[in-house]
């Protein structure tokens, strides 16, 4: 039978993948330092420069869909308001 598979933490994805863009060790010293493949800190390197930039904006998108759907929530909730204060 074959090793059971590793679920590494996020913390610790970042913590390897900032090593490897610093360069100070290679992918190999890295990888027998943590106990990873190398072609996984690769990848982890690479999917963290490839979304640096979502640190950086503004809104990742979350705040405008979340002010929508309060909007609408706002606007069902003066609506059952309304009904509820005619009915009395």
């Amino acid at each position: 039978m074959g090793q059971k598979r590793k679920k590494h933490t996020e913390e610790f994805k970042a913590r390897v993948a900032i090593e490897a863009l610093k360069g100070v060790r290679s992918l190999s010293e890295l990888s027998s330092a943590y106990g990873v493949h190398p072609i996984v800190i690769g990848q982890w390197k690479r999917r963290l420069v490839e979304r640096a930039r979502e640190v950086f904006s503004r809104s990742n998108g979350k705040g405008e869909e979340s002010a929508a759907a309060l909007y609408e929530e706002i606007g069902r909730l003066k609506v059952e308001l309304d009904w509820l204060k005619k009915k009395l």
